[in-house]
């Protein structure tokens, strides 16, 4: 149970004290209404005694009375019977006591953590105690026990009247008509002999103090100065009422029906729905007239003592009227000083110790003495009296006694009666032990005459008085209590005495810590027949489970949930609502979604009722954001009544806004775009996507787009990037970084959106729907003296909320007028916004009128027009949370977020905003062709814009073309059809003739950087202008699918702006399908070199070029033709076609495969000029009709945008070895040596057309494949290499030494190139000269860039027989030289070989050994020789 203010013993003492009438005369009661009180009301907060009484028991020993209360109560008279039950007018003082008392919303609560609960409850329930006390004190008067029945009676006489002894005679003869008559069975009498006090009462303002005494001192005479007393009262002057300040102790002593309050009023209005079960309903209602002045009267004929408070006289009921027309609560004792309170303090001491205390006394000690006198004549010293006194029992049925008894009625005179009046007696002046013999044998007795009703108030009150017994010799017999809780509920159905019996027990029994025994108490005395009792009850019992010495939660919840349902069910809304919301504690988020549905859902109602509509919102909303279980209807009806709640809470308020629990929002993933939303493409012309929010965001790709933009600003600022250089992001979300103000463009839109999930089972309808936002505007330059921090902001809140035109001139705010979300579903709203002027806009949040959709069920109450009613206008904040800080060792030791600013854009001044459209762009292309297309740039903005570059990620698939080799060619795409993509000029062909060279700069192609300046017209694109250009495309050279990225970029001609630059983005897929395959390869050709100056070294190379038609049939295309062979490198050109077919055209069918020959050599040294740059040497083989300028646009520029990449790298690194060569010395490196040795260097360019069928037209498709040609002897393909995985290598932990590698002999065979120069025939006269002497030259021509040492051996004889064709022959003269040949020189030996015959001879037969000469660890390699050189030696 709940904490009390008493403690236990003196709460059983309180329950159970001496009872003492009041009879005044009317002359008494006017002095005493003075003072707004009643006599019995003037006497009530001086009843407990200050100091101690003394009583001698019937052993004549002294016992002490500590603390004794009197009751003292003005006489009720009623004829009616008693009744075992509360009466309605009991039942609402009961009601309206609980009522009037509510806990303090200041107060604090106990909290108590156990597990994982942490609850805050009031600790003390204050109206449970208001509510015992006044229960105890309403109870009816029993003739089965004595402990409410009165004691004494006080006679009161004014000193006014005119003779106050007859009065008193009076007086006392009324009581005893009352009491001996026999009309009235209320009030009881404890004994026959009831003792009269006579009590004189002088107003010191009125009456004659000295008549007062000598009429006091005649009642002393007459009455004996042990039963009268002189009360003077009403001493205090009005003069002296104003200047001080008395106290008012009447006030908590009163009736607590006594309501002045207009908040418990309101209460009362508010629970005047039905207060019991029992109570009929105009019976609580009617608190009209007479009975709510019976009920809310200070009188105490309104008391509950009163069994029926419509038998009160009219003069009676005339003086509560006067008692309600007189002073408020706090006017009571005006008329009364303190020297007043000490001598009605003084005369309840009198009259107690001197009176009362002495009659009970004397009482107990006669009772004792009639019993003892009797003592041998039976076994029992009590049940002996039976004999004595009445002669036993009387039979007789009677009404007015319970049917429990089996009607059994004891006289007055029985024995049993007189052991428990003795027993009553000894308990009320605290002589326990006496008491309880009493009260056990009179058990005894009672329960042997089946006489049940009486049986069990002698156990209650034995046990009652078991536990008071001082220094406890007996324990509790909580075993008697139960006895008589069962007793009187099931067999005398007297719950009454049953519900006084539970509430005392259950209070001794937490006394002990049993609180478990005293739940179970408690829950047990819950029924039907009282909702009140058993909410109480359930309160207490819950209170009891959280005492425990290990608290059991979710019992204590479960119970305060009963109990709040019967406070709901008694009419006592606001302690229902405690219960609910203290139990909330308990199931709030804790899984139990369906008792957190209802326990929100009666919270609310109750708030509603109880004028709390703020709660009642917040209790509704729990409900619908919570993951509700519930089904549709259940949802449905949970909705509508939401909406009727917050649309009743809204009323007049249109200023303010409320929050929405409904749809949820998922503020995290709220995405918002900037500018205008992309063009749709007209016609033909397609255009740039650009980003828009049906994109998906991707990390790689926005990396991707990243690294491109920080080329085209490098590009832009000379190479740099700007130190405050930021990505820009058109489109932000959760992964994009937000920690910085976005900025947005004014007049440009700014779309944001939003996702809303539908939790409910029933369809939700949004009606416009539209942001809400808060602005600032920039100050004015001219106005320096305000600064920014000082600009009111302006939000469209206020307006949207009472309906007036929005702030259109300031941002144009989009609305969408119906949004509906079907059941559990998850849906997107796309918003506008459109910001006129510069500043800070925040977007807080999404405003829209929430109703429950057309598709659910409307109310069976309510008509259309009623449901269209319920739509309430609110908002949702959209509060995003940013990214968690992990960089500092305090961020990761906390949970700290960083700022998420993606709602707070900037708005910066207007900017120039560039469309982009693309004209005849292919979709699909074969690997290597040529197409032609156009694009298209729009200036839509008021702004000029300048700077226009793009970037690619492929940038060999592309080009605009350079303005010096660029073609004339048709510059609308109407006018280019069936045109030729490149440069041509028409050429018979002609395969003996030498290849056409064209020297060309590589800058003219811009080839060193990936980022191409677009040629407009002067720069600059004026606001409205529009311009197109030519665009060339190639298909890449690998099949498949290809995704290429462009990004334009532009700038404003105004500068000074926070946006230095925009960007455009494009994406396309381009499907490349197969052409064909060229794989080329070089050799070093064997004819001999010219004998020329200008030109050195082996300049005879030989390619062979394979060309395969790979294609496949799905495209169409027919055949292939090879129209034109060309070359480009900085050494090396093309310089005829050897082919040996001889054909003059070159067609490939579907896996056709063609060979081509073609002679290479060095190109012409370039003249020593300053200028350095290096020139490609372009030459062109055409083997069809017409020559195409391979140096000029598109074939140039995809030439050096194809080489791009692996020349650099290669130029940059050959550049790098050469220096650090020279520089260091490391000429000797082997590797090098090798390479040069090798080096080729040499790019092949194959153009080709291939014939078309498509939808039974013919179309020619251009074409160019490149292969590079490196080394010698390597051969190089136009497919691009496939990457194959990395093998897994074993991880080494210990270091090794590296292994020398050896160099291989393969590439050392190759420094040095021979050639052997001899007449084919040689005709000799074997006849005259038997020795034949042939001169031959050995030219020996140094590959590498190293000097070389050279052996030559001449008596090397091979051992393979295939060298040798004839008879061999001789070598004469010197047969072995050593020589050491510069870099790339050319030496020419003359040699002379001796032939003893005619025949045919192989005279490459010289061995010839080199090495490099600084390679001193290094032996000669024996160096690769031509083919056998045969000559023929004929006999003349």
């Amino acid at each position: 149970m709940a904490q009390c203010v008493q403690s236990v013993q003196e709460f059983v003492q309180d329950s159970f004290v001496p009872m003492v009438a009041v009879l005044c005369s009317e002359e008494a009661e006017r002095v005493t209404r003075k003072n707004n009180l009643s006599f019995a009301e003037l006497l009530r907060p001086f009843c407990r005694l200050t100091s101690e009484g003394h009583i001698r028991d019937p052993n004549n020993q002294v016992l002490v009375v500590k603390n004794l209360r009197i009751c003292v109560n003005n006489i009720v008279t009623t004829p009616n019977t008693a009744t075992a039950a509360l009466s309605p007018a009991q039942k609402r003082f009961l009601n309206e006591v609980v009522l009037s008392c509510q806990p303090q919303e200041s107060a604090v609560g106990s909290v108590i953590a156990t597990g994982e609960y942490n609850l805050n409850f009031s600790a003390t329930t204050p109206w449970f105690e208001a509510y015992r006390e006044n229960f105890l004190q309403s109870m009816p008067a029993s003739d089965h026990e004595f402990l409410n029945h009165y004691l004494a009676c006080l006679l009161v006489v004014s000193s006014t009247e005119a003779v106050p002894v007859e009065q008193f005679i009076k007086l006392s003869q009324e009581q005893h008509r009352i009491q001996h008559s026999g009309e009235y069975t209320s009030p009881k009498w404890f004994i026959p002999n009831t003792l009269k006090y006579y009590v004189l009462l002088h107003d010191m303002g009125e009456g004659d103090e000295q008549r007062a005494d000598t009429v006091y001192e005649d009642m002393k005479q007459r009455y004996g100065s042990q039963g009268c007393y002189l009360l003077k009262i009403n001493s205090r002057t009005l003069s002296t009422e104003k200047d001080e300040q008395i106290p008012d102790p009447w006030s908590q002593y009163l009736h607590r029906n006594s309501l002045h309050s207009q908040d418990t009023l309101d209460d009362v209005t508010v629970n005047s729905g039905p207060v019991e079960n029992s109570i009929n309903s105009d019976e609580v209602v009617g608190q009209n007239s007479t009975e709510k002045a019976d009920t809310v009267s200070n009188n105490l004929d309104g008391h509950p003592l009163q069994l029926d408070s419509g038998s009160s006289s009219a003069s009676k009921k005339a003086t509560r009227e006067s008692d309600n027309t007189s002073g408020g609560t706090g006017s009571h004792g005006t008329c009364l000083s303190l020297n007043d309170h000490d001598h009605i303090r003084q005369f309840i001491q009198e009259f107690t110790s001197r009176g009362l205390l002495s009659h009970i006394e004397k009482n107990i000690r006669q009772l004792n003495d009639q019993l003892v006198s009797r003592k041998g004549l039976s076994r029992s010293l009590f049940t002996a009296t039976k004999k004595w006194f009445g002669g036993g029992k009387v039979p007789e049925k009677s009404i007015s006694e319970p049917k429990s008894t089996f009607g059994l009625l004891y006289p007055p005179e029985a024995p049993e009666l007189q052991i428990r009046k003795m027993a009553d007696l000894c308990f009320l002046v605290q002589h326990y032990e006496l008491a309880y013999n009493c009260y056990h044998t009179a058990k005894k007795d009672f329960l042997s005459d089946q006489a049940m009703l009486y049986a069990a108030g002698a156990l209650e009150m034995a046990a009652v008085a078991a536990f008071l017994q001082a220094g406890a010799p007996r324990p509790y017999p909580a075993h008697y209590m139960d006895t008589a809780i069962q007793t009187y509920r099931d067999v005398c159905k007297n719950m009454v005495l049953a519900e006084r019996c539970a509430l005392l027990s259950a209070e001794i029994l937490k006394s002990q810590g049993k609180y478990s025994e005293a739940a179970a108490l408690l829950i047990k005395m819950t029924s039907e027949d009282s909702d009140l009792r058993s909410a109480l009850l359930l309160e207490q019992a819950a209170h009891c489970f959280i005492n425990m010495k290990n608290p059991m939660i979710r019992k204590f919840a479960f119970h305060m949930i009963l109990s709040g349902h019967r406070f709901s069910k008694a009419g006592q809304k606001r302690h229902a609502l405690r219960c609910y919301c203290q139990a909330m504690q308990v199931y709030k988020d804790r899984g139990w979604s369906l008792a957190e549905d209802h326990i929100n859902f009666t919270i609310g109602r109750q708030s509603f009722t109880l004028r709390q509509p703020e709660n009642a919102v917040t209790a509704f909303r729990q409900i619908l954001t919570n993951d509700s279980r519930q089904t549709a209807t259940q949802q449905a009806a949970f909705l509508r009544e939401y909406l009727f709640v917050h649309k009743s809470v809204m009323g007049g308020d249109g200023v303010s806004l409320p929050q929405l629990p409904l749809p949820c929002i998922h503020s995290s993933v709220t995405r918002i775009y900037f500018g205008h939303e992309r063009c749709l493409a007209e016609g033909e012309k397609q255009a740039a996507t650009h980003v828009s929010l049906d994109q998906e965001y991707d990390q790689d790709l926005a990396a991707m787009w990243c690294n491109l933009e920080e080329q085209l600003v490098a590009s832009a600022n000379r190479g740099s990037i700007p130190v405050n250089f930021q990505p820009t992001q058109y489109c932000l979300n959760s992964q994009t970084d937000n920690q910085r103000h976005p900025l947005a463009v004014v007049e440009e839109p700014i779309i944001v959106e939003v996702t809303f999930r539908n939790p409910l089972k029933v369809p939700l309808a949004l009606s416009n729907l539209s942001l809400l936002w808060k602005f600032t505007a920039d100050s004015s330059p001219n106005d320096r003296t305000t600064p920014q921090s000082t600009v009111e902001p302006i939000t469209n809140e206020e307006t949207l909320a009472t309906g007036e035109n929005q702030k259109d001139d300031i941002v144009t705010t989009e609305t969408i007028l119906n949004f509906h979300l079907s059941p559990e579903e998850t849906k997107t709203a796309r918003l506008r916004l459109l910001p006129h002027r510069t500043g800070q806009l925040n977007i807080v949040g999404v405003v829209y009128s929430l109703s429950e959709s057309s598709a659910g069920e409307t109310p069976p109450s309510t008509d259309a027009q009623q449901t269209i009613d319920l739509m309430v206008c609110g908002k949702q904040d959209l509060n995003i949370q940013g990214l968690r800080l992990n960089q500092t060792k305090e961020d990761k030791m906390s949970v700290k977020h960083g700022p998420d600013r993606r709602l707070d854009p900037i708005i910066t001044p207007s900017m120039p905003l560039m469309e982009v459209f693309f004209l005849q762009f292919p979709t699909a292309l074969l690997c290597g062709e040529i197409r032609k297309a156009y694009v298209e740039f729009c200036n839509v903005s008021s702004v000029a814009l300048c700077g226009l570059r793009v970037v690619s990620t492929h940038p060999d698939f592309f080009t605009f073309g350079s303005q010096a080799t660029t073609p004339v060619t048709p510059l609308t795409p109407t006018s280019a059809e069936n045109c030729s993509a490149y440069k041509t000029l028409a050429t018979p062909p002609q395969l003996d003739s030498v290849a056409s060279e064209v020297l060309v700069s590589a800058e003219v192609f811009s080839q060193f950087s990936s980022v191409m300046d677009i040629p407009i017209e002067g720069g600059t694109l004026l606001p409205g202008e529009s311009t197109q250009l030519p665009l060339w495309l190639r298909g890449p050279d690998q099949e498949g699918v290809h995704e290429i990225n462009f990004l334009f970029y532009y700038e404003s001609t105004e500068k000074r702006n926070k946006i230095s630059h925009r960007v455009l983005r494009h994406t396309v897929f381009i499907c490349a399908s197969r052409s064909l395959s060229v794989q080329a390869s070089a050799s070093r050709s064997s004819v001999p070199p010219h004998h020329s100056t200008k030109e050195k070294g082996s300049s005879g190379t030989l390619v062979f070029i394979d060309v395969e038609n790979i294609n496949t049939s799905e495209s169409g295309v027919r055949e292939f033709h090879i129209i034109q062979v060309s070359s480009s490198s900085q050494h090396w050109r093309l310089q005829d076609c050897i082919n040996p077919a001889r054909e003059k055209d070159c067609k490939l069918g579907s896996r056709e495969r063609a060979k081509l020959c073609f002679r290479a050599t060095r190109c012409k040294p370039p003249r020593a000029t300053s200028d350095t740059v290096k020139k490609y040497t372009f030459a062109d083989l055409n083997l069809g009709n017409e020559r195409i300028i391979s140096s000029s646009t598109p074939c140039g520029d995809f030439f050096f945008r194809c080489r791009r990449t692996p020349a650099l790298s290669r130029t940059s690194s050959s550049t790098k070895s050469q220096g650090t060569a020279s520089s260091e010395n490391k000429a000797d490196d082997i590797t090098n040596i090798v390479k040069k040795c090798n080096e080729l260097d040499l790019n092949i360019i194959v153009i080709w057309k291939a014939y078309v069928v498509e939808d039974n037209k013919q179309l020619i498709l251009e074409g160019q494949l490149h292969v590079a040609l490196q080394s010698l002897g390597k051969e190089a393909t136009s497919l691009a290499p496939k990457e194959e995985a990395q093998e897994m290598v074993l991880l080494k932990f210990k270091s090794e030494l590296p292994v020398p590698v050896p160099p291989p002999s393969a590439e050392l065979s190759q420094l040095i190139k021979t050639n052997l120069h001899y007449p084919e025939i040689y005709t000799h006269p074997f006849g005259h000269n038997s020795l034949c002497l042939v001169p031959v030259t050995l030219s020996l021509s140094n590959c590498s860039m190293a000097l070389v040492d050279v052996l030559i051996d001449l008596q090397h004889k091979s051992n393979s027989p295939e060298s040798e064709v004839h008879h061999s022959f001789t070598w004469v003269g010197q047969t072995q030289y050593k020589l050491q040949l510069k870099p790339q020189e050319v030496l020419a030996l003359t040699l002379r070989a001796c032939f003893l015959q005619a025949g045919v001879y192989n005279l490459n037969t010289p061995r010839i050994l080199a090495k490099p000469t600084e390679q001193m660890s290094l032996s000669e390699t024996s160096q690769q020789t031509a083919s056998p050189a045969l000559i023929i030696i004929n006999k003349a």
